[in-house]
C-alpha cells in the first residue's frame, strides 16, 4: 500500500513538473496570446493561449469558483481514492494522473488567474480546443480508469454481476 501511495505521489509530481516546465517554456518564448509556431502543417501548433475558463473555455471568468472546485475535487480524490479506484489495477496511476493534471491547471489559476494552453490541433477547418499537458493528463487518467474499470468488470463475467432493475 505504502509503495502504491508512493508511486501515485511520484506520477502526481512528474505531471505537475513537467506541465508547469512546458507552460514557463511557452510563456517565456511567446511575447503574445496566439504566438506560436507550426509543428505539423495542417494538423498540429504550438499556440499560446490564456484559459480563463474551464475545458473548452467554458466558465469564462469564474477563475476563484474554479480554483475552488478543483481543491475540493483533489482533496475528495485523495480522501476516497479506495472507494473510487479499489476496484481496479494500476489504480496508483489513475491517482497520480488525475491528481497531477488537476494540481497542474490549480498552480496556473492561482498565480497566473488564467491556465496557460498550447497544444493545438487542427485538421482543415475543423479545429479542436487547445490544452496542456495537464489537461492531457487529466483525460489520460479518466480514459486508464474507465478502460481499466470495464476490463475488470468483464473478467467478472456476467454471473457475478448485481442484477440490476426492478424487483
Amino acid at each position: 500500500m505504502y509503495l502504491r501511495r508512493m508511486r501515485a505521489c511520484a506520477v502526481a509530481v512528474a505531471v505537475v513538473a513537467l506541465d508547469q516546465a512546458a507552460k514557463f517554456h511557452v510563456r517565456g518564448r511567446f511575447a503574445h496570446e496566439g504566438d506560436g509556431w507550426v509543428v505539423l502543417p495542417g494538423m498540429l501548433d504550438v499556440r499560446y493561449v490564456r484559459n480563463t475558463g474551464a475545458a473548452w473555455g467554458v466558465f469564462s471568468g469564474f477563475q476563484i469558483s474554479l480554483a475552488l472546485f478543483a481543491v475540493v475535487m483533489l482533496v475528495l480524490l485523495i480522501r476516497y481514492r479506495h472507494v473510487l479506484l479499489g476496484a481496479i489495477a494500476l489504480r496508483w496511476l489513475v491517482l497520480g494522473l488525475l491528481a497531477g493534471g488537476i494540481a497542474g491547471n490549480l498552480i496556473d489559476r492561482l498565480v497566473f488567474r488564467y491556465v496557460t494552453d498550447f497544444v493545438d490541433c487542427h485538421w482543415g477547418a475543423a479545429h479542436f480546443p487547445a490544452f496542456n499537458v495537464a489537461d492531457a493528463s487529466i483525460c489520460t487518467g479518466v480514459g486508464l480508469y474507465l478502460l481499466l474499470g470495464w476490463l475488470a468488470e468483464r473478467r467478472r463475467g456476467p454471473a457475478n454481476r448485481s442484477a440490476v432493475g426492478p424487483g
